[in-house]
């Protein structure tokens, strides 16, 4: 939660966290600078409101006695109010007496020795009028505890608000508050920020299901520990056709996924490594919805990188924050049809190593790995150095040269943008893990025949080189026009900590090489968050957090919806859609045969995102822009190269002449 809201929340039995250091301290006065005076200035975040006064409320809720609703407002955690047990949804609505622009909802049940009255799936509305409630401003699933139920969300102005309990079952509330803001509505600048989606946990790792279109999300073993490790996951489902979060414990694999390196593999199967449990891997199969135990890695690992290269198979490297002291954590190789790693000693860990000033288990974490032709994988970061591995036989490096003038940027992010021209978008991060500055520099990096240097260039923003904010622990997604959209990050790198955190995301457009602003958003992502392209086009940006007893967990996610999905009025677009398609698995170098309802021109291949810890660079754009008519279908060949079109799962885009993206439909590619 934010942490100008604990002062008011102690009536919920929160205490303030304190920064411990003259850094953070110094880190937070950048608030009050603009990003022209200072290059780590904050984007002025939107400021976070107090808690309203509830003297002249007034409550309804159904199922109560006469006078039970005011129980929820008399600062009395031994009274509550609960509704019936009749199997229906359950509702309460706070007249706040006058009109306000409320921001966040916080609720606390019943705290008895009782195991009913929890409130788990829910909607939350805000109204003027008490009839015209619109779309809720958060909806979801709160987790299955006692503490503190909290939703915040874009600032809306209104007297009255709503909170719907969906479970069927009883509902209680001992306490309810409501938070106003200071921020402004949103106005049209650079796409739309919408409700917030309440999660059961901090989303630290997540991947777009192939097919469904859902959202997986994952923590540890449970909702905001990462220690004390059971063996299991805490997940949440959530799906984005009915709007519904589910949770789930993963325990068949006898294994934590916190800080596992994430990929989809060759087989369409998403292969999770190591972790909290260092060695382990687990395998899910999204056709059949089924965990199941993969091999162990030569190596224990935890925060190391992994991508899939042009066979099929996929590369780690580095994660020395877990597996013994080790620090050598040379390459290995997955195989998805022998379901075996294989050790690859040449392929060293040591050439990638950032400069970090704690050194050890930090300087090997988060690489930026690029598969690429005849199954190398590129390293574009976030060392300064550059390397090309191999990973054939016993594995190989090579030195690619240096990220231009670019320090180490760790926990930075790098984008393939075209996958086809080998063309990739890096920008922030910070020289170490913890206690430094964050950098906007951003470099546009070009890759050509394996073992040769990239070109690299600086890219730009309207006021000078690199990004308009200094950011790191943001995340970013590459989007179907080939733009790229960053979000959130702090200008300080202080895990567990939201001081400095950026609240107004840039979009990186190839054909001019600069960043321009998108719309501010009001919610934290910085530590632990993630972003994900959906399926529609739109972007799932969720988590942050995950200190144990940490005030700066988020358990919520939001959806930014692009500028080209959107009229100049506001409105949404009308999408171009994708009628047929002639075969869903296809190889390099095979015709693509699909029925649309526009002329087609433009379209464009994406590749599934997973991440975590700010990697998600198995996610690619592979540009279609060559189509011809034949009959009521189009047809195109696609690229001949498996290095640009990656083995697994992709979504496909059509574009219309204004750039408006269809419904994504999911194509395979095999090798």
């Amino acid at each position: 939660m934010h942490a100008k809201w604990l002062s008011g929340l102690l009536l919920l039995g929160l205490s303030q966290a304190k920064d411990n250091s003259q850094a953070l301290q110094t880190a937070a006065t950048t608030n009050l600078q603009s990003a022209a005076e200072d290059p780590y200035a904050t984007n002025q975040a939107p400021p976070i409101g107090e808690k309203l006064s509830r003297r002249r409320w007034t409550v309804t809720c159904d199922n109560s006695q006469t006078d039970e609703c005011t129980k929820m407002l008399d600062d009395n955690f031994d009274t509550f109010w609960q509704s019936g047990n009749d199997g229906s949804i359950h509702e309460v609505v706070v007249d706040l007496s006058r009109a306000e622009n409320i921001q966040a909802l916080s609720i606390v049940s019943r705290r008895d020795t009782a195991t009913t009255g929890q409130i788990f799936a829910h909607q939350i509305y805000v109204s003027n009028d008490k009839e015209n409630w619109g779309n809720p401003v958060a909806f979801g699933t709160w987790y299955n505890t006692t503490d503190e139920k909290l939703a915040v969300f874009e600032p809306k102005e209104g007297q009255y608000l709503r909170l719907v309990s969906l479970d069927g079952n009883a509902a209680s509330i001992s306490e309810l508050q409501i938070y106003d803001s200071d921020s402004p509505k949103q106005v049209s600048n650079g796409g739309v920020w919408g409700p917030t989606i309440d999660l059961p946990l901090v989303a630290v790792s997540g991947a777009v299901l192939p097919g469904t279109g859902q959202v997986l999300v994952w923590s540890s073993w449970a909702k905001d520990d990462y220690l004390h490790s059971t063996s299991q996951t805490l997940t949440a489902l959530w799906d984005p056709k009915t709007g519904n979060v589910t949770q789930r414990t993963v325990q068949d694999t006898g294994h934590d996924m916190f800080c596992a390196g994430t990929s989809w593999d060759g087989n369409n199967e998403l292969l999770v490594t190591g972790g909290n449990n260092d060695g382990q891997t687990s395998i899910l199969d999204p056709a059949t919805d089924t965990w199941y135990p993969g091999a162990a890695m030569k190596l224990g690992r935890a925060y190391h990188a992994s991508a899939t290269n042009s066979e099929g198979r996929v590369f780690i490297i580095g994660g020395s924050w877990n597996g013994g002291t080790n620090n050598n954590r040379d390459g290995e190789i997955y195989d998805p049809v022998a379901e075996e790693f294989t050790g690859l000693p040449g392929a060293r860990v040591e050439p990638m190593w950032t400069n970090d000033a704690n050194g050890g288990y930090r300087r090997d974490s988060h690489g930026w790995l690029f598969g690429w032709k005849n199954g190398t994988v590129f390293q574009a970061g976030p060392s300064k150095a550059m390397n090309w591995y191999y990973t054939s036989g016993q594995g190989d490096q090579k030195p690619a040269g240096n990220r231009g003038d670019a320090d180490d940027a760790m926990s930075g992010n790098a984008v393939m943008f075209d996958a086809v021209n080998g063309k990739i978008i890096s920008f922030g991060g910070s020289p170490s893990y913890e206690n430094t500055y964050a950098t906007k520099d951003a470099h546009l990096i070009e890759i050509g025949e394996p073992g040769t240097d990239p070109k690299v260039s600086t890219a730009k923003n309207p006021s000078g080189d690199g990004m308009a904010f200094a950011r790191v622990f943001h995340t970013s997604v590459v989007l179907p026009n080939g733009n790229v959209f960053v979000a959130g990050g702090q200008t300080y790198a202080t895990p567990f900590n939201d001081s400095g955190a950026q609240f107004t995301p840039e979009i990186y457009d190839p054909a001019t090489n600069e960043f321009r602003q998108g719309q501010t958003n009001s919610v934290v992502r910085v530590y632990h968050s993630i972003s994900l392209l959906l399926t529609d086009g739109r972007v799932f940006n969720g988590g942050s957090g995950l200190g144990v007893s940490a005030p700066s967990n988020h358990f919520d996610a939001q959806i930014y919806t692009p500028d080209y999905l959107l009229n100049n009025d506001g409105t949404l677009a009308t999408r171009p859609t994708i009628d047929s398609v002639d075969k869903r698995t296809l190889h390099p170098g095979e015709k693509l045969i699909v029925k649309a309802s526009i002329k087609l021109t433009k379209a464009s291949l994406i590749r599934y995102g997973s991440t975590t810890h700010t990697m998600n660079t198995d996610q690619r754009r592979v540009v279609l822009d060559s189509w011809a008519a034949n009959g009521e279908t189009y047809e195109t060949t696609l690229p001949s190269e498996a290095g640009a079109l990656l083995p697994g799962p992709w979504m496909l885009f059509i574009l219309n002449d204004d750039g408006v993206p269809s419904i994504a439909e999911t194509i395979y590619i095999e090798v």
